[in-house]
């Protein structure tokens, strides 16, 4: 699978994520570069655009952006 479309913009990872390095390699090891559909800030970029991902989401977060999106 290729890499997320939002890893090299995402603030996450960019901002966010510089003080837990280990953290932020291992999300973007399960995540970013393998299986990016199920991030939980993808799901949301994805159904409502960039502007409607809340910035202190982090990428396992799925039942939050499910309850965000209408689907839980």
């Amino acid at each position: 699978m290729a890499d997320c479309e939002c890893l090299g913009t995402c603030p996450f990872f960019n901002d966010q994520m510089e003080n837990m390095p280990g953290l932020s390699t291992m999300y973007k090891r399960s995540y970013c570069k393998n299986d990016y559909a199920s991030c939980a800030r993808y799901m949301i970029f994805k159904a409502k655009g960039k502007p409607a991902v809340p910035p202190d989401m982090f990428p396992n977060q799925q039942d939050r952006a499910k309850e965000l999106l209408g689907l839980s």
